[in-house]
């Protein structure tokens, strides 16, 4: 038999909300990041649940990759390659 395995792309999610300058700052390092990194970037902002205004109010931002948090709070560049490496292809 012969399968073919569709693969599925790594996503970056950042919980943000507006007038939040370390957001900015987060979404800047990954928009860099995706220009080296095959990952689909996905924005939240946390303001328009009730739910993620609890969960991540005094944490923001919050980056996750597929599902994980991997950083929240000041954002390094760092940090979130690493989890990229895992999961996320680099861009020839």
């Amino acid at each position: 038999m012969n399968r073919e395995v569709q693969a599925v792309k790594t996503i970056v999610k950042l919980y943000t909300r507006k007038g939040c300058h370390l957001c900015e700052n987060g979404k800047s390092i990954l928009l860099k990041l995706k220009e080296k990194w095959d990952f689909h970037y996905v924005e939240a902002d946390i303001d328009e649940s009730d739910e993620l205004t609890e969960k991540y109010g005094i944490m923001i931002p919050v980056i996750e990759v597929d599902g994980e948090e991997v950083q929240f709070g000041q954002i390094d560049e760092w940090t979130i390659e690493e989890a990229l490496s895992k999961t996320a292809k680099l861009l020839s």
